[in-house]
């Protein structure tokens, strides 16, 4: 991989990606707001552990895998979205912090890389990074994977950002009232993200 220029557009195109909103962002506003920002972290380097594996498989083949068999997206929908709708639930049921039981926690790590596989916005940014930005020469799995590399670099501060947002949400919101607002609004959100994945 001798020309590195490939990552310069690489890298925009994924900050176009990352920091607007789509599930992961809407979830990790939610947590920062209602966890803090220290604890939204597994969450979100879970997002990001989850976004390399999946590029990088992307770009290794498992891409083919949708053209040759179809039904494995359909199911892949369905599965997305049902798990979308009870992460919404969740969000929108939560109690405000006051009220707050002691076993309430944010997502873990394995459970933001998982959450990856059924994301429709990670499959669309990672096939149209991988297909629009991997150079034909040079060792492929080699591109591959620094490519993945790059974006994950370059996403961190962007989702960073909305987990920040969360946390200076969180700061502000002071009645049981208003946490339930901003609880049902980002569950509400998440939810309508459904509409993205089966549209």
């Amino acid at each position: 991989m001798e020309d590195w220029a490939f990552l310069i557009p690489a890298a925009l195109f994924m900050v176009s990606m990352t920091i607007t909103p789509g599930p992961n962002n809407v979830m990790l506003t939610a947590s920062g707001a209602n966890y803090g920002f220290m604890r939204t972290l597994p969450h979100l380097f879970g997002i990001l552990a989850g976004c390399f594996v999946l590029f990088a498989s992307i770009a290794l083949g498992l891409g083919v895998v949708f053209e040759r068999y179809p039904a494995v997206q359909s199911v892949l929908k369905v599965v997305g979205s049902v798990y979308l709708l009870y992460l919404a639930w969740k969000i929108a049921t939560a109690p405000p912090p006051q009220f707050r039981t002691e076993g309430a926690r944010p997502l873990s790590f394995w459970q933001g890389a998982a959450f990856q596989f059924a994301n429709p916005k990670a499959w669309v940014m990672g096939i149209a990074l991988m297909a629009g930005f991997l150079p034909e020469a040079g060792n492929p799995w080699l591109n591959a994977l620094v490519l993945a590399g790059v974006a994950e670099l370059v996403g961190l501060p962007c989702i960073a950002l909305w987990a920040g947002f969360g946390t200076a949400i969180g700061k502000v919101l002071k009645s049981a009232t208003s946490w339930r607002w901003f609880n049902g609004t980002m569950g509400a959100m998440t939810a309508a993200c459904v509409v993205m994945i089966l549209g």
